[in-house]
């Protein structure tokens, strides 16, 4: 009988384990992950893993092997890659159920039961496709016989697959209330406490131009278009972060150089540009800009103020030195095609519009927007245009549904051109409020919008001039993105906003995901002990000193850029600021303890927990079996 004991501890521990659930550390070997006698030089993973070293050197000659051009695609994959050396790969391959030669992509938002982090809510398996899927890819891990074996093939995600929806059928899946799915970094668990907000922003300084604009190249690599307010388009490369270089870009060789044309002014200037999301098959994109039909001729176009706004523009004043509707706003659509054999490695296009796609001319000489993009979904491209200008819409055409000021515009460029106010949207409340608050302009030619009329939609983030700078305020609100980003994963899937003086920057959390409930925190922000280009710091604080933030902007990576008067500032890994992030380069560590789960019952279903039940019907029978023997 002396045995019985310590097979009643191990009873005892197979029950625990079971109750814990199904997303536990395993290898695909069915191993469990350890820490590697020297650290992983391909694959970004530390702490326990799957691989060792040369584990890691056969993954990095698999990426090597898959020969991909475009950036984007080939971070993507490499980061699938890599899932391998994840201590949750067993379940990322379903080893025990159905293994396969890719993991799970994460292909729709976590269930609420889900015991994965929030990170899996990205539809990676989209990503996958939208990067990938007109690119050859060697050797491609995609390219599956009706086996499941893989095929030596060299083709595009489209020669193999009919449509993204196929692909994700086939290679996708959510993560629920017992397994796990690949979002593109290392599986993490949730826990029962909030996302902790980031200990700050770090930065490193990669340009010293002022910039306005900055898109992802379409063809998916580590280019990108980067425009200035004078009318220069330059084609740009991002070095890798924290490689120590600088943004790739020679001035002297513009992409595109609209200075002809364009109007440049403290408020003036080239203000969007934006390529159609069939680029690299049709070429086309867009450029808004400001010009001067005093030196312009081709600068023509109908003024906002006009009899049917109930304004005569006549009656308005002129506004430094400039008279009423002197300066327009116009969207031009450009080609790209005929200077290369294809749009994509086209390096410069000639200053020639393909035709003009809107053009109107503006009371005064601010608050006129300008920046335009395409939807993700629906191929129309918006513009944003402001209210025209001087102190307080003083002719209320952001309330008055026949002025195009003051809206946010829908424009189909593919069919016969027209403009559309958007129907989805709704009355933000200028210039009945400013923000939360009544407002009440100084002046008011155009008449009020009664409060009771409207049915306003407020911000759910702001701050208070006075936090800026208690001396001189803050300016106005420069939007940014939602940071999707794993160079940052303490940052990830909050909204980054600004400033234009510069004094601070603001993360918003939505909390719980999708309630439209946001809380803001203004962060510390430093810049990078190695960045490529020393920062300066501003006079009396440790904020760098950027000067103006005009803008924000991404790669094809999703890092984020900020955009201001001193240079091109990118987001860098927290360690590199001394700031401190739980989840840089961190995996999901074992439990130190078996907690009980409410949903352990349904996990008893999964593939890793069969594993178990089976271990632990086996030590049972074990148990029972030591007994019979025992009595006889």
């Amino acid at each position: 009988m002396d045995g019985i004991p310590s097979i009643i501890f191990l009873f005892c521990n197979m029950l625990l384990l079971t109750r814990y659930g199904s997303s536990y550390p395993l290898c695909t070997d069915l191993r469990s992950p350890f820490i590697p006698k020297s650290p992983l030089a391909f694959c970004q993973y530390s702490g326990s893993v799957c691989c060792n070293s040369t584990e890691d050197v056969e993954l990095q000659k698999q990426f090597k092997s898959l020969n991909v051009s475009g950036y984007g695609c080939a971070s993507l994959l490499k980061s699938t890659l890599c899932s391998r050396c994840d201590p949750f790969s067993a379940e990322l391959y379903r080893i025990v159920s159905a293994p396969r030669v890719v993991p799970v992509l994460c292909n729709s938002t976590v269930s609420v039961n889900s015991s994965q982090s929030q990170l899996a809510a990205t539809d990676f398996c989209s990503r996958v496709w939208d990067e990938c899927h007109n690119l050859f890819i060697s050797n491609s891990p995609f390219a599956i016989d009706k086996g499941g074996s893989v095929v030596n093939s060299s083709s595009k995600l489209t020669e193999l697959w009919e449509s993204k929806g196929a692909f994700c059928n086939e290679f996708g899946g959510a993560s629920d209330d017992g397994s796990v799915c690949f979002d593109g970094g290392p599986v993490s668990l949730n826990s029962s406490e909030s996302p902790s907000l980031p200990s700050g922003i770090c930065l490193e300084k990669i340009a010293n131009g002022s910039y306005l604009n900055m898109v992802a190249h379409p063809d998916g690599s580590n280019r990108v278009f980067i425009a200035n307010q004078p009318g220069k388009i330059w084609l740009a490369t991002v070095p890798a972060e924290g490689s120590g270089e600088t943004l790739g870009i020679d001035e002297s060789n513009p992409f595109l150089d609209l200075t002809d044309e364009v109007y440049y002014d403290t408020a003036l200037g080239m203000m969007g540009i934006a390529f159609h999301p069939n680029f690299q098959q049709n070429g086309r994109f867009f450029a808004s800009f400001n010009c001067d039909k005093v030196k312009w001729p081709e600068c023509s176009g109908r003024c906002s103020c006009n009899s049917d706004m109930g304004c005569d523009p006549s009656k308005l004043p002129s506004e430094n030195g400039a008279q009423p509707c002197q300066y327009h706003s116009i969207i031009a659509e450009f080609s790209a095609n005929g200077t290369s054999s294809q749009p994509s490695l086209a390096t410069t296009v000639q200053p020639q519009e393909v035709r003009r796609i809107f053009t109107m001319g503006l009371p005064f000489t601010a608050h006129h927007g300008g920046q335009i993009l395409f939807g993700p979904e629906d191929g129309y491209l918006y513009f944003m245009m402001g209210d025209g200008g001087s102190i307080g819409d003083p002719y209320n055409f952001s309330q008055n549904k026949k002025s195009l000021l003051g809206k946010i515009m829908r424009l189909d460029i593919d069919n016969i051109p027209k403009v559309d106010l958007i129907t989805k949207g709704g009355n933000y409340g200028w210039r009945v409020y400013e923000g939360q608050f009544l407002y009440h302009p100084p002046t008011a030619p155009g008449g009020n919008t009664s409060v009771s009329s409207i049915n306003p939609i407020f911000p759910v983030m702001g701050y208070n001039h006075s936090e800026v700078n208690n001396e001189e305020g803050s300016a106005s609100i420069t939007g940014g993105y939602f940071y999707r980003s794993m160079t940052d994963p303490c940052m990830y899937g909050r909204y980054l906003f600004s400033d234009l003086y510069a004094g601070a920057i603001w993360a918003g959390t939505e909390n719980p995901k999708d309630s439209g409930n946001f809380t803001s925190t203004k962060l510390p922000v430093s810049c990078a002990h190695d960045t490529p280009i020393p920062c300066t710091t501003a006079a009396g604080s440790s904020f760098p000193a950027l000067g103006f933030i005009f803008s924000f902007g991404q790669d094809n990576r999703k890092d984020m850029f900020i955009l201001a008067s001193s240079g091109v500032y990118r987001i860098a890994r927290p360690s590199r600021c001394s700031y401190v992030c739980s989840m840089e380069n961190v995996t999901a560590p074992v439990p130190s303890s078996p907690s009980p789960s409410p949903s352990a019952g349904k996990r008893l279903s999964k593939p890793l927990t069969v594993l178990l039940n089976i271990l632990f019907s086996a030590s049972l029978l074990i148990l029972l079996n030591f007994q019979h023997i025992q009595y006889l």
